[in-house]
């Protein structure tokens, strides 16, 4: 039998349905506090409870395309700044009994990007929001993203230590003092500042200066801030470690 023949006489059916699906863990800090997209369910199962924006993949579309699009509908972001959004496959989640419906397979994605709007929920939502990270013991998720997000967190946060990530948290110039708040907020720890600006300027290609400067100094006066944007660098060395993990090193 040839791959025409066997194509010709293969039937689906014959195997157990299986649908797969796109969520996202869509993060951004605002006021000072990293924030977590979460949607309201409109509708069963799970209706009223809070869940990660997602979807069913389209027959033409890709992993990467589906959580895109399920990231923009929710967001309302496209072209340029969508594109700018950082994405990355982040794990799949495949427990029999995840989703009531059937055997779905769930292939969730990690995205962050700095001052992402205001959602707005589509037509299988009642809400959407950003929602502080601190809050989330306080909301019971749908399916297993309790899960999905807390691996989401964790890559995140262990990513800064080893890639420039973080950079992609602020705008395309930023002082070394916001790139170490953007730091503190996703560890949930304080940074000392004058170690933290001695070792992202030790990492080479982690940052390179602008060659200017804010425009005032600090709330305390003193000296404008340098400026700075992301270096070529694609993985720190040496990484910036988690003061719980430095300490562990030491």
């Amino acid at each position: 039998m040839n791959e025409q023949d066997f194509l010709a006489g293969y039937d689906p059916s014959a195997y157990p349905a299986t649908a797969i699906t796109v969520d996202v863990v869509a993060l951004t800090i605002r006021e000072g506090a990293l924030h977590l997209l979460l949607i309201r369910r409109g509708q069963p199962p799970y209706q009223g409870h809070w869940a990660l924006p997602g979807g069913f993949v389209q027959p033409d579309e890709d992993l990467a395309t589906g959580a895109r699009r399920e990231l923009a509908e929710e967001t309302g972001l496209g072209g340029d700044r969508l594109r700018r959004v950082h994405l990355e496959q982040l794990a799949s989640y495949g427990a029999p009994d995840r989703d009531p419906r059937m055997r779905i397979v769930s292939v969730a994605h990690l995205a962050f990007a700095p001052d992402l709007p205001d959602p707005v929920a589509d037509s299988d939502a009642d809400e959407a929001g950003w929602l502080p990270v601190t809050a989330l013991p306080s909301r019971q998720l749908a399916f297993d993203h309790a899960r999905i997000v807390d691996d989401g967190l964790e890559r995140a946060r262990s990513k800064l230590e080893y890639t420039p990530l973080a950079t992609r948290f602020l705008g395309p110039e930023f002082t070394i003092a916001e790139l170490r708040g953007v730091y503190e907020t996703v560890w949930g720890h304080p940074l000392h500042a004058g170690n933290f600006h001695r070792k992202v300027l030790s990492v080479p290609g982690f940052v390179e200066s602008t060659g200017g400067s804010t425009e005032r100094g600090g709330a305390r006066g003193g000296p404008r801030a340098r400026l700075y944007r992301s270096g070529d660098a694609r993985l720190l060395h040496p990484a910036l470690l988690r003061p719980a993990r430095e300490e562990t090193v030491r």
